[in-house]
């Protein structure tokens, strides 16, 4: 020990050292020594000593086990629990490793992006301030005006996914790209990997293993589709219209109802707030002394997907490199642009299955077929979406730096979006904000007998 102790500890540990053991000839100490020194125990473990405090513990248990002393004696809980004010903590903003994002059950509801009670703590802080007050107006969009600092940001994120499918289909020609025939599960490689996870049709045939073909680049960025809205304020859809309301990307949707003007796909423009008559009641404002409408100043050119037969394949590894830096930046931008529209402009997601409604309330159409849908008659459990319910991330594993994954070592790999992974392998930095979940900072075992030996 850095310190001296006091002689009361000298002469215990004098005596823990000389105590016989059930075959040693030398005698036990009397009774009464022992328990005549526990007052002065108590009295000495108050006290703040530079041991550590695994030292005194033993110490003491081994005092107590003494035969003859009582098995009472208890250490006051605030001098025995105190941190070490010796102790050195290393901390990093950067973490290395990162868990995977969480696959929830289909049996299970998907969980608040705000808990219930945390929501209705807010309503009632909302209606103790507004008591007493006039009501405010209600703010864009929900008086039925546009947001317009969104409205160039909605015009970037839709030019923005259609370079990302132009740019992704163009990559997928030189960047191999296998699907599962049987799940929806797919690798960024050459060749699928070895892990057995596959839970399609016949699996058990195949012991879970995967039958590797060519996929999409819908496989890889995935159309979550919508109702889409003509009038965002309208009455909401009923189950008999269910097939005469059109489908489209739930992201377009919603950049359309954030000001994006396509003429395929018309919706109702507001010029003056609504005029509420109810809680859900409202008539539009009288617009005829309004002069003629201008050209918006927002409105920018919109790009167009291209068909297959014009997908041209990158000729040079330099003109792959630049294409999947660009992918991955309009993959970013699509990313960080629908995240500042969600928090604006309401979007719902069913909490049992993945449907996706855009709209501050959800369709009334009964089409859900997730765990228990009898009980619920098909109606879905709405509740906020979060922007990996609009734009899935779809996961897949990242291939290190030896080209094969090995199935005894699936607990060293790494995973990343699928997006991000073909970029990477086409040549793009790795993002910063990836690393974490790809595990680059993890030194992967050459063999079993070597992951075996890893603490």
């Amino acid at each position: 020990m850095p310190h001296s102790l006091p002689p009361l500890v000298a002469a215990m540990g004098k005596a823990l050292a000389m105590r016989p053991s059930s075959s040693s000839p030398y005698p036990l100490p009397p009774p009464s020594t022992c328990s005549s020194r526990l007052p002065t125990l108590r009295c000495f473990v108050g006290l703040r000593l530079s041991a550590p405090r695994v030292q005194v513990r033993e110490q003491l248990d081994a005092v107590a086990n003494t035969r003859g002393c009582s098995r009472r004696f208890r250490a006051p809980a605030s001098s025995v629990s105190q941190p070490c004010h010796g102790a050195i903590v290393i901390s990093n903003d950067n973490s290395q490793n990162a868990d995977f994002p969480r696959n929830y059950s289909k049996r299970q509801k998907k969980p608040f992006p705000i808990p219930v009670v945390e929501l209705r703590r807010r309503a009632r802080q909302r209606m103790k301030e507004a008591a007493g007050k006039p009501k405010r107006q209600l703010p864009p969009p929900k008086n039925g005006m546009l947001v317009k600092r969104l409205i160039a940001e909605a015009y970037r994120v839709y030019n923005a996914r259609i370079l990302l499918i132009n740019n992704l289909r163009r990559l997928m020609k030189v960047v191999p790209v296998n699907g599962c025939k049987y799940c929806s599960e797919i690798h960024v490689g050459s060749v699928g990997h070895p892990f057995r996870t596959c839970r399609g049709m016949k699996s058990d045939q195949r012991r879970g293993e995967h039958d590797w073909g060519s996929t999409f680049v819908e496989a890889v960025f995935l159309p979550v589709e919508a109702y889409h809205l003509e009038d965002r304020l309208g009455p909401r859809i009923t189950h008999d219209q269910r097939f005469e309301v059109p489908r489209i990307p739930a992201l377009v949707e919603l950049c359309i109802q954030a000001g994006v003007d396509l003429p395929e796909y018309p919706t109702k423009r507001r010029r003056k707030p609504i005029i509420k008559i109810g809680r859900k009641e409202f008539v539009d404002a009288n617009e005829d002394d309004l002069p003629d409408l201008e050209p918006d100043r927002f409105k920018e050119p919109i790009l167009e997907e291209l068909p297959d037969d014009e997908i041209i394949a990158p000729s040079s590894p330099e003109e792959t490199a630049a294409l999947a830096e660009e992918t991955l930046e309009a993959w970013e931008t699509v990313r960080h642009g629908a995240l500042r529209l969600l928090k604006s402009y309401a979007v719902r997601v069913c909490g049992y299955c993945p449907e996706v409604h855009i709209g501050s309330s959800g369709h009334k159409a009964r089409n859900c077929g997730a765990f228990k849908h009898q009980q619920r008659n098909g109606q879905h459990g709405w509740q906020a979406a979060v922007l990996d319910d609009l734009i899935p991330p779809r996961y897949v594993w990242h291939m290190p730096d030896s080209g094969e994954l090995q199935k005894e070592l699936k607990s060293f790999y790494g995973q990343a979006p699928a997006v991000v992974e073909i970029c990477i392998q086409g040549g793009a930095e790795v993002p910063e904000k990836y690393k974490a979940t790809m595990r680059l900072d993890i030194g992967i075992p050459s063999s079993l007998r070597e992951a075996e030996m890893v603490i």
